[in-house]
């Protein structure tokens, strides 16, 4: 049962302020919350950031990872004096992943002084997205779809990826780098997935793709079973004969059967399946899933980079004794460069008005012009009209041999947002 529940928190699997605008609170400590001992320097100003996350509930394993990187990052834009006359504190909010406690976890961080609101709970964002516009707070959460962030664009940001976008800019990059449907005519493409939302992005963006470019791909269909299930008879059967397959999230039961049953599709996927790599590693099935193509937005454990590399300085530094297994666990504590976009925002804004005229407002306004350099790329953005954030992807390539995965290309290529 934690497995499943972990596997809900991951699949989304991807705010601020402080001012008039009601934000701000009073500091304090109540039941549900947890607030950290505010920083003893009279002369700098303090932000505090609320994250409203599972401390004690089914997905807080995970969450810790999250909030264990959110805690270095911050420590080390502190100590570097990386906001300019500013000391950055959070205070947490307990919702034990329950829906119900969004909205009491919301007042509960705005009546304790937060300055802003960040969260990695699946779905709080759209959630809070009428109280964030009412009160212009911004939000900043890792899921939320296109329509659901804009319409209209409002106070809730996605620094993490779209579903749909990820789908459509890999199978665009197969049909140039992978599949020679010049010459062998169009790939057979499906999917199986438990019935969750994630994989019906996917099989719906997979089927536009296709149906707009027959000529390189045939789309054999997305096949939905009740969630949990760990038996795929039918949906191997369906898909045995196909060029590609998306399998569920948490697929180890699914790679299994498959490939018993003599399936010899390639897998693809994205950065949510290499939340499990773990998993695929206790299972003893690396080579089952030998050649398995994913697309991401941020750099892996191999690479080198400016985000990636601080990433591992932190969690080495911090964590000496965690990191190897925080490392094979997958993508979890490399939600830092998703955290980084909101401090990195932070930053701008008091370096643009000043740390005693930071507000919401003004942190808002920074947003809309917004874009995050990395190494010499425009890799996240919002503008008055865009509230995701991801501009780029990357792919990889699951490698046996070393029970990992391999960047497939140097540069990073845009995000394709329609078929």
């Amino acid at each position: 049962m934690k497995v499943l529940v972990l596997f809900c928190f991951l699949l989304a699997c991807p705010a601020l302020l402080f001012g008039a605008w009601g934000c701000g609170g009073n500091d304090g400590e109540k039941e549900g919350g947890k607030a950290e001992t505010p920083p003893s320097s009279a002369t700098l100003r303090t932000i505090t950031i609320g994250n409203l996350s599972d401390l004690t509930g089914p997905s807080a394993s995970a969450q810790d990872i999250i909030n264990m990187a959110l805690a270095d990052l911050v420590k080390y834009f502190n100590d570097n004096g990386l906001v300019p006359g500013v000391r950055l504190k959070i205070v947490t909010y307990d919702g034990q992943f329950d829906p119900a406690k969004d909205v009491p976890g919301y007042e509960w961080l705005r009546s304790n002084g937060a300055d802003l609101i960040f969260t990695a709970v699946t779905g709080t964002p759209v959630t809070l997205k009428s109280r964030a516009d009412r009160d212009h707070c911004p939000i900043f959460g890792v899921s939320g779809g296109v329509e659901e962030l804009s319409s209209p664009p409002g106070y809730v940001f996605n620094l993490g990826t779209i579903p749909r976008h990820e789908a459509l800019s890999l199978l665009k990059w197969i049909a140039e780098n992978d599949w020679d449907y010049k010459t062998k005519g169009p790939a057979k493409i499906g999917g199986a997935s438990w019935d969750e939302a994630y994989a019906r992005w996917w099989f719906d963006a997979m089927k536009d793709y296709a149906a707009a470019h027959p000529d390189q791909f045939q789309w054999v269909g997305g096949y939905l079973a009740p969630f949990g299930t760990f038996t795929w008879g039918p949906q191997v059967e369906a898909l045995k004969n196909v060029d590609y397959v998306f399998p569920c999230t948490f697929m180890t039961s699914f790679v299994r059967e498959y490939r018993m049953a003599g399936g010899k599709a390639k897998l693809i996927g994205a950065s949510t399946h290499a939340a499990f790599l773990g998993n695929i590693s206790d299972a003893g099935l690396w080579p089952q899933i030998n050649g398995m193509l994913l697309i991401g937005s941020s750099r892996w454990w191999n690479e080198e980079g400016t985000i990636i590399n601080l990433t591992k300085k932190l969690l080495t530094e911090n964590h000496p004794e965690k990191a190897a297994e925080i490392m094979r666990s997958g993508v979890g504590y490399i939600t830092i460069v998703n955290q980084y976009q909101m401090l990195d925002l932070i930053a701008q804004t008091v370096k643009s008005v000043g740390a005693e005229n930071f507000n919401s407002e003004a942190l808002y306004e920074t947003a809309q012009s917004y874009t995050l350099t990395i190494d010499g790329a425009p890799r996240y953005s919002f503008s008055p009209t865009k509230r995701w954030a991801t501009n780029l992807y990357a792919t990889y390539e699951a490698r046996a041999a070393e029970e990992t995965l391999v960047r497939l290309h140097k540069e990073w290529y845009p995000a394709v947002l329609e078929p």
